[in-house]
């Protein structure tokens, strides 16, 4: 049994920052409900290529997109725009512990499912809503996306090569990392919240912001500026406050170097064949590393090209540097590591025999991490949740399909 086994969600949220968080109380014992539009469903259920392949080969309906972030759900397919549709959303908010919403502000009121009208419903409901700029201030109708988000947040004025460097620019970060941020933020905000209707009783609405989850993870760059009045500038892949910290070309690719102390750089020259480096004044101390960057990370390039990456990694690991190799995909999966902690694994799926998955990076000794069922496909549980949950009958199941409610 899992940690949260005696919950029930309602997931009414689609893309990714909401289904993340529903994945994440899935993954730990939750029952969670995936509301969806009959006929549609998840917008990333189309956000393909790629899609699963079946058996032959073929390719599925189930965009890659939409499989990483919908396990261990049920998916009902419900029409809330209809008032029979409504009626059902209600009932299943009346016996739900959690709701997660991201429609615009305002959205769900005019269908009567908003906090305000489910409180009264069911006083215990914790309600997640998550948006792009949250439920007060002058962009709080507005719609807000990952991309967008991580532009006007300020993390692509950090991310990107130096200017005067070829290809300098801004540049996103290579997944949607606002989202997946917003989606662990809004979990804690969730447990916060069951803990405390656990101790006081009640329930209560959170407001999750994209924005607000971005600039509260710019963490020492936000310091940097607020400390200083100066506003940082992109490095590449150097550190605004650690020297050396950052990729160095090898003999047959490139590594990362992250030397944290100045007993670990002093480690780094010896086996960088300079030990003078540890004893020169302009690099003897982090501080003057990171004042006269421009003049030892040079040095270290010169001398990082004549070991490959693997002779670099080895070295350095046996003296307690950190270091790594800069790996694509195929070669992370292919990690020892990787592979020890289990990270990939396959769940059956009806169309495809099986599906992977990444595992999730929650270990608990006592209530492990389960892993129930492969996302699931459009609408798969709408007669087995309406009958189990709301208890209606097969000849009212029937007739909501008849009349296009679900």
């Amino acid at each position: 049994m899992g940690a949260l086994s005696h919950l029930r969600v309602l997931d009414l949220s689609r893309v990714l920052a909401g289904p993340w968080s529903g994945q994440i109380l899935a993954d730990l014992g939750a029952e969670v409900i995936k509301v969806e539009r009959p006929g549609n469903g998840d917008d990333t259920r189309a956000w393909g290529p790629p899609f699963l392949k079946d058996a032959y080969g073929e390719n599925t309906s189930e965009a890659a997109y939409y499989l990483s972030a919908n396990r261990n759900k049920e998916s009902v397919t419900i029409d809330f725009t209809k008032p029979e549709g409504q009626k059902l959303v209600r009932d299943l908010a009346a016996k739900s512990d959690i709701l997660i919403e991201n429609f615009k502000v305002g959205g769900l009121a005019a269908y009567g499912l908003d906090y305000e009208s489910l409180k009264e419903i069911n006083p215990e409901l914790i309600y997640c809503s998550i948006t792009g700029f949250g439920q007060t201030g002058p962009y709080a109708t507005r719609a807000g996306y990952d991309f967008m988000i991580q532009g006007l947040g300020g993390l692509m004025s950090l991310t990107g090569r130096p200017e005067g460097d070829e290809g300098a620019g801004p540049v996103k970060v290579g997944v949607a990392l606002t989202d997946i941020l917003t989606g662990l933020y809004s979990t804690v905000a969730i447990l916060a919240a069951l803990a405390h209707r656990d101790h006081d009783g009640g329930g209560q609405h959170i407001d999750m912001a994209l924005l607000d989850v971005q600039v509260a993870c710019l963490a020492n760059q936000a310091m940097n500026y607020l400390t200083t009045g100066v506003s940082p500038k992109r490095l590449g892949n150097a550190h605004p406050n650690i020297v050396p910290y950052q990729d160095f070309p090898t003999a047959d690719g490139d590594f990362i170097l992250t030397v944290g102390n100045d007993g670990q750089f002093r480690k780094f020259a010896e086996v960088a064949g300079q030990p003078q480096w540890a004893d020169d004044p302009r690099f003897s101390t982090n501080k003057m590393r990171v004042a006269n960057r421009g003049m030892l990370v040079p040095l270290i390039r010169q001398a990082t090209v004549f070991k490959t990456t693997a002779e670099w990694v080895s070295q350095l690991e046996k003296v307690g540097v950190p270091c790594g190799p800069i790996n694509d995909l195929a070669q992370m999966f292919a990690d020892p590591q990787v592979k020890a902690r289990g990270l990939a694994i396959e769940l059956p799926h009806a169309l495809a025999g099986m599906v992977p998955q990444v595992a999730s990076p929650i270990r608990l000794s006592k209530t492990p991490v389960e892993y129930r069922s492969a996302p699931p496909l459009l609408g798969e549980h709408t007669t087995q949740v309406l009958q189990s949950v709301l208890g209606l009958t097969p000849s009212s199941v029937a007739a909501l399909k008849e009349s296009g409610v679900i």
